[in-house]
């Protein structure tokens, strides 16, 4: 790929998600990493100034934003009004990411095993509401509750029977109108990136918290376990990478995607993917390309070589 005269690059981050924190370690460590690269670098954060306040003058733009107005279209449709080169990927395939149940239909139409899973508004929580829609899709507890339009396993909870899942979806509610609920698959927790439509490789984790929530991404003291690469066989393995791409391309991903799976009896569970992955010292896309020989300099340039308008 011949490599774009980009020279000013205005890093955006931060922003007001509950990713916030998450965002600006994401955002400088790029930072630091396009400096290396001798590009001229300065940063934007959405919290203090709107997206119309970017200059026009500025080359080309890195999307280091996570959760909500960052990766679900809305900052993206802000680049696009602008007409600046941006990173990542485009205002619908960013949406209908974010979005899980959209993503899980495109999942299923797509013929990529997903967990079953039903979504209710907070208004259509009736009495034995949960019970007859539990019975209607055939599934057995454990069942997962989770925002419909959250990241980094923010909200998430696991239920282990009627009156759990009464009491955590009435808690959930009093933050998120609409919540997913989906059949909890046990077995091996696995995450595959692919790159500017190459997939990458495929890491394991093992967290000592009873899934990988936002304290095991994001704690050092959770202490959870990366395996690089999976222990998956030779063909499973090469398996989840092709998955992997081929979320990536159903649902019109560009730059960097990280897809969460879960392996059990033989069998990948596809959970959700992510296109705005993090990029600090915990993260996994960093680790996933050191192992295949990507210094995170050379990644990032990588990701930003990539961008565009009209994504």
């Amino acid at each position: 790929m011949k490599k774009k005269k980009f020279k000013k690059v205005l890093v955006v981050l931060g922003g007001n998600s509950g990713e916030r924190a998450v965002s600006i370690d994401t955002g400088k460590a790029c930072a630091k990493a396009l400096k290396r690269k001798k590009y001229k670098v300065s940063l934007f954060d959405p919290k203090f100034k709107n997206f119309n306040l970017i200059s026009k003058t500025t080359d080309v733009i890195f999307n280091a934003l996570h959760g909500k107005e960052g990766e679900d279209g809305i900052a993206q449709s802000y680049f696009e009004y602008l007409k600046i080169p941006y990173t990542h990927s485009g205002v619908v395939s960013s949406y209908n990411c974010m979005n899980k149940i959209i993503s899980k239909n495109i999942f299923k139409k797509k013929k990529i095993l997903t967990p079953k899973f039903f979504s209710l508004f907070k208004n259509e929580t009736k009495k034995n509401i949960f019970h007859k829609l539990i019975k209607k899709k055939r599934m057995v507890f454990p069942i997962v509750i989770k925002p419909v339009n959250e990241g980094s396993s923010l909200g998430v909870k696991i239920t282990k029977n009627l009156k759990d899942l009464d009491q955590s979806s009435k808690k959930l509610f009093k933050t998120y109108n609409q919540l997913i609920f989906e059949q909890f698959i046990g077995g091996q927790e696995i995450q595959a990136a692919v790159i500017n439509n190459i997939p990458l490789g495929a890491i394991e984790l093992v967290p000592k918290r009873s899934f990988y929530d936002y304290k095991a991404k994001y704690t050092k003291a959770a202490k959870t376990r990366h395996i690089m690469p999976a222990r998956l066989s030779k063909k499973n393995y090469q398996k989840v990478l092709s998955l992997a791409y081929q979320a990536h391309k159903a649902l019109g991903c560009k730059g960097v995607t990280r897809t969460d799976f879960k392996f059990y009896r033989n069998k990948f569970y596809i959970l959700e993917i992510n296109t705005q992955p993090g990029m600090t010292n915990l993260s996994l896309v960093p680790e996933i390309a050191n192992f295949c020989g990507i210094k995170f300099p050379v990644l990032i340039d990588q990701i930003l070589q990539d961008a565009s308008i009209n994504r």
